[in-house]
């Protein structure tokens, strides 16, 4: 099971939102194409990272393995790793985040 988590201000549904005439909830807060950066979860484990990388460049093949920055837990049990991708649409940055959710040793993506 992955946890999901995504700020997204503009499907926040506020009485100050619905009184902005100028944006639509719908419409996206980010200008494309733009760097993201993504942290995702998972328990320290061979193959954590190299499964993230191939997720991760399938969505957006100038990703570059070197550009990876990880960090391990306390205890050592579990590993973030930041990858900042070239966003060129949200449909893409859903899609990622949706295969990386459904990836069964990804726990979080931020």
């Amino acid at each position: 099971m992955c946890v999901l988590i995504r700020y997204d201000a503009a499907q926040r549904e506020s009485t100050a939102m619905n009184e902005i005439p100028t944006k639509e909830l719908s419409s996206s807060l980010l200008e494309y194409p733009c760097e993201f950066p993504l942290k995702i979860f998972g328990l320290q484990q061979t193959g954590f990272a190299h499964a993230v990388l191939e997720v991760v460049t399938r969505h957006d093949p100038e990703f570059l393995a070197s550009s990876i920055e990880t960090r391990t837990s306390k205890n050592a049990r579990y590993v973030s790793l930041t990858c900042t991708v070239h966003a060129t649409s949200r449909e893409q940055l859903d899609a990622l985040y949706q295969e990386l959710c459904d990836h069964p040793l990804v726990v979080m993506v931020l």
